[in-house]
């Protein structure tokens, strides 16, 4: 196996500040590395385990990159090799094609998804699994590298605040061009339940409409998502539609119960453009007064009486082992894991102060008079 680009096998040291806090608030949580996923039981066994998968990735990666601009991409024949918990390795037949939309026209290294063969993966790690993305550094350096380390602690983030999220493995890949086109690399990467792996796993099913009525969401789930999306940041996402000609809704899976389509439920993703993130390309949307994609402008409806409320008090709950996802993590760098912490704490330092809370939260909900309208049929 290639040699890794980045080492990420080795602990680094908490900070001192945030060491401090965190020995002040909740010193019991630093034992624990990465909060553990409940119900890991139903999940796929790709997503029952958080520990690094160490794999090779071998086809004509040059190729795959070549058909980047095409709105039609083919997929392309390779291998995969990847050690198991007690380092057998093993081997599997996959195709590879480029995906995304920004990402894929932008970055050097253009997102991956992985198209492996039902029957293959039978009774091995990647049992269930036919296509998987890949979220991967969007250019070589070890800049790039932590970025991607931010956006899995973001998904791992919501997964800590509900069930009802995409499930996420860390992989440290190699890619080895079979064309000999470009030298071989090893970066850490990570990939993403598929959604209907997702709906089936929490029993729901997963809606194709073109876009979402105020009163056709479900009122706690939408609320958790936008308050999660204010924590990191994020102002790339709709609940209520997609792009133009997309089905709904932006960077929002839509679920709901099997029979009652007015209770939906959004799934947030694709986090790369928030301000946890902070990628060199994030911008703020030109629609919201705020210059800096760090800064954060909550987006969220207006709710009836008690939903955020709920929501805040549901994400106050999580708070250690949030604190605690971001303070014991070996991935990141310690200057990158002392700012980032902060970044986050800050944010529950926010939920703290009721006037804040009044003019940045509940003063900046949308759709006030759709809310009313809503109530007075109720």
């Amino acid at each position: 196996m290639p040699p890794s680009v980045i080492s990420y096998d080795k602990r680094v040291p908490i900070p001192g500040i945030v060491r401090r806090v965190m020995r002040n608030l909740f010193a019991p949580i630093l034992l624990v590395l990465l909060t553990p996923i409940s119900a890991a039981s139903e999940r796929l066994p790709l997503f029952q385990d958080e520990s690094i998968i160490k794999a090779v990735l071998t086809a004509p990666i040059a190729q795959a990159y070549a058909q980047r601009e095409q709105d039609v991409r083919l997929y392309i024949p390779g291998k995969w090799v990847y050690a198991d918990a007690d380092g057998e390795n093993h081997r599997l037949d996959l195709s590879i094609r480029t995906r995304g939309l920004f990402r894929r026209q932008y970055c050097d290294l253009a997102p991956l998804q992985l198209n492996f063969k039902k029957k293959q993966v039978k009774d091995t790690l990647f049992a269930g699994q036919n296509k998987l993305k890949i979220v991967a550094p969007c250019k070589h350096g070890a800049q790039w590298q932590q970025k991607v380390v931010l956006e899995y602690l973001a998904y791992r983030t919501f997964q800590i605040l509900t069930d009802t999220s995409f499930s996420t493995r860390l992989i440290r890949l190699s890619y080895v061009d079979s064309d000999e086109k470009q030298e071989p690399w090893t970066d850490l990467v990570f990939v993403i339940e598929d959604d209907d792996d997702m709906a089936d796993r929490l029993g729901l099913v997963k809606l194709g409409v073109v876009s979402n009525q105020f009163d056709q969401l479900d009122r706690p789930a939408t609320a958790l998502a936008e308050l999660f999306q204010l924590l990191i940041a994020n102002n790339d996402f709709s609940m209520l539609q997609g792009p133009e000609g997309d089905e709904c809704c932006h960077n929002s899976e839509i679920l709901a119960p099997e029979g009652n389509a007015d209770s939906r439920i959004p799934v947030p993703f694709d986090f790369d453009i928030s301000g946890l993130v902070n990628a060199k390309y994030a911008a703020p949307p030109s629609h919201i007064p705020i210059r800096f994609v760090r800064t954060r402008y909550y987006r969220g409806l207006c709710h009836p009486p008690g939903i955020l409320e709920d929501a805040m008090a549901q994400v106050q709950s999580k708070r250690a082992e949030v604190l605690a996802l971001y303070a014991n993590t070996p991935l990141l760098e310690p200057r990158t894991k002392e700012t980032t912490f902060l970044y986050i704490q800050e944010f529950f330092e926010l939920l703290d102060d009721p006037k804040r809370v009044q003019k940045e939260i509940a003063g900046r909900c949308r759709g006030e008079d759709e809310l009313a309208e809503m109530l007075s049929t109720d």
